[in-house]
């Protein structure tokens, strides 16, 4: 039986990736790349749908989702990924590089909804940030805290110095790389959302946008501010070991180190599923994955694998990836995406 299907899928492979120049070699495992926030869930399905099939478990990769996205993007054949997982939506360049790389059709998934969270250790001080303060303590410029319409180099160094009412403690946070989506999603929601309560600043909007995008959304690099790659169980650790010290990650880690750190509340807000979900909490986002469609049939369990992920009984209200943290999307909303994806229909790029 081994032997047909690897037959099959190399003749497959003949008829459809034949403009590909690198030889490529059949394979049975779906290789999956992308987004550290996303990794956990597609783990979660991944080993239910190998050890529930007769299908390989797929093989998952966490590369971050501007990582996932480059390489999935590179071309079609089996040296490059089947799905990749994103923490954020395509960018239209990506999915322009897709095009001219010969990835022509590609489904894109939403599978549910997270928070991006700064989190500090259960034996630390809980700590209660406005977006600005996040704004102030992590930008690379602010405004001149001695007054007159400038920019200067962040001065700030402990928490005490933006706001008297924020603890007397040196400014440590640890955060994903420019490659992550939660990076992505974090400079947009959280460092713009604080940056624009600045009148000088949300003036740069009309005038200069790419000055305004700039000032927003460049995180300092005197220190305070320590990428820590794309894992953040090792985030986790770091702030088990330095309850002074906070991270910032995807809602789902929270849940799955309950005992260990806590949140900081967000201009008032705890970052819960319901919170999040009803869009009351500043700092969420919304969770994809992205199919190759011309890898269907050529690498086997590809659909399968897909069907599994978009079950009521995994991503649905009372699905086993709510354990895990996932926030499911509206029924209706969950409904029309099954449904799209069962028919793996492509994106157009109109949408992004």
């Amino acid at each position: 039986m081994i032997k047909l299907k690897t037959a099959l899928t190399t003749v497959a492979l003949a008829g459809s990736i034949a403009a590909v120049s690198t030889p490529a070699m059949a394979r049975d495992t779906i290789n999956i790349v992308g987004s550290s926030t996303v990794y956990p869930f597609a783990t979660v399905v991944a080993e239910r749908f190998g050890r529930n099939t007769d299908f390989p478990t797929p093989k998952l990769e966490s590369t971050g989702s501007g990582g996932g996205l480059k390489l999935f993007c590179e071309g079609v054949g089996t040296q490059h990924p089947d799905i990749t997982n994103a923490s954020r939506r395509m960018k239209i360049s990506e999915f322009e590089n897709c095009q001219a790389n010969g990835v022509k059709e590609i489904t894109e998934v939403r599978i549910g909804a997270d928070g991006i969270v700064m989190a500090n250790s259960s034996e630390g001080e809980k700590i209660d940030l406005s977006l600005k303060h996040v704004f102030l303590a992590l930008a690379k410029d602010v405004p001149n805290p001695d007054g007159g319409n400038e920019l200067v180099a962040n001065p700030y160094q402990n928490w005490s110095e933006i706001d008297s009412s924020l603890p007397d403690m040196e400014i440590s946070v640890m955060g994903p790389p420019p490659t992550s989506g939660t990076r992505d999603a974090f400079v947009e929601l959280a460092m713009e959302g604080g940056c624009k309560q600045f009148e000088m600043i949300a003036a740069m909007e009309d005038a200069n946008e790419d000055k305004f995008k700039s000032v927003c959304h460049s995180i300092r690099e005197d220190g305070p501010f320590v990428e820590a790659g794309e894992n953040d169980n090792l985030i986790v650790q770091r702030l088990v070991q330095d309850p002074e010290t906070l991270g910032i990650f995807g809602y789902s880690f929270l849940m799955e180190n309950r005992g260990q750190i806590q949140a900081a509340t967000i201009d008032g807000v705890e970052p819960t599923p319901e919170s999040i979900s009803g869009d009351e909490y500043p700092v969420a986002r919304s969770l994809w994955f992205y199919i190759k469609k011309a890898h269907v049939g050529v690498v086997p369990g590809i659909q399968e694998y897909v069907a599994e992920f978009t079950s009521e009984g995994t991503w649905g209200d009372n699905g086993y990836l709510v354990d895990v943290g996932l926030i499911p999307l509206p029924r209706e909303q969950r409904m029309a995406t099954a449904k799209r994806v069962k028919d793996l229909e492509p994106m157009t790029g109109q949408e992004l």
